[in-house]
């Protein structure tokens, strides 16, 4: 009787770390428009060392105008709600992020055929764009290049170590810049930012398993 005891106890077990076995957590899919009216960019003309925000507009700018005499650099901002406030889906805070991708749409291309981009998370005020944030010390960075054939696609950006540092550091939002490269002085990327438009309006998809 006490070895069938054993036995019985021994399959109960067994059959307890299978069934925990075949059910692992459940990988959910977030998709994250844009704030658009958190979107924004900005240019510092080198010449007259001044700055122009922009809050809100329909493109998003970043690299070097070179058709402007003054050479404007520009730098754009995205911010994606984590935390629902604009009716998205949410990110719990302990959720472990499996992975991250950035779609945007491309709609200027301009000056050169190649451009070096870096991808900055930051963090800037969610009620408008700051001088400050044009040059601020990025969270981390990673890069990317654009190429001329873009015009006119939606490209996707793996940018899992950045959403993985933002919940690391339980920020309520994902935030990022883009900036031109700083070993070229070349180069300028518009990114299409209609908030009427879901098809081409930046998009924040994450994988993360809850805990």
């Amino acid at each position: 009787m006490h070895k069938l005891s054993l036995l019985g106890i021994l399959a109960v077990m067994l059959l307890t770390l299978s069934c925990n076995g075949s059910d692992p957590q459940p990988v959910i899919v977030a998709d994250i428009f844009s704030d658009q009216a958190t979107d924004g960019d900005i240019a510092f003309d080198p010449v007259l060392q001044s700055f122009t925000i922009t809050n809100g507009p329909e493109t998003l700018f970043f690299g070097i105008d070179d058709s402007d005499q003054n050479l404007p650099e520009y730098r754009a901002f995205l911010d994606f709600p984590l935390d629902g406030s604009t009716g998205g889906e949410v990110i719990p805070i302990n959720a472990r992020i499996v992975s991250a991708t950035l779609e945007v749409f491309i709609n200027e291309v301009s000056f050169a055929p190649i451009v070096p981009t870096l991808l900055d998370l930051v963090s800037y005020p969610i009620n408008g764009l700051r001088v400050e944030d044009f040059d601020s010390f990025p969270l981390m960075s990673q890069s990317l290049d654009f190429f001329a054939a873009d015009l006119g696609t939606i490209v996707s950006i793996d940018v899992t170590p950045l959403m993985q540092e933002a919940q690391r550091l339980g920020v309520p939002d994902f935030q990022v810049r883009f900036v031109l490269d700083f070993e070229t002085d070349v180069g300028f990327v518009g990114i299409e930012d209609l908030p009427f438009d879901p098809s081409t309006a930046p998009l924040l998809t994450v994988r993360y398993v809850p805990r």
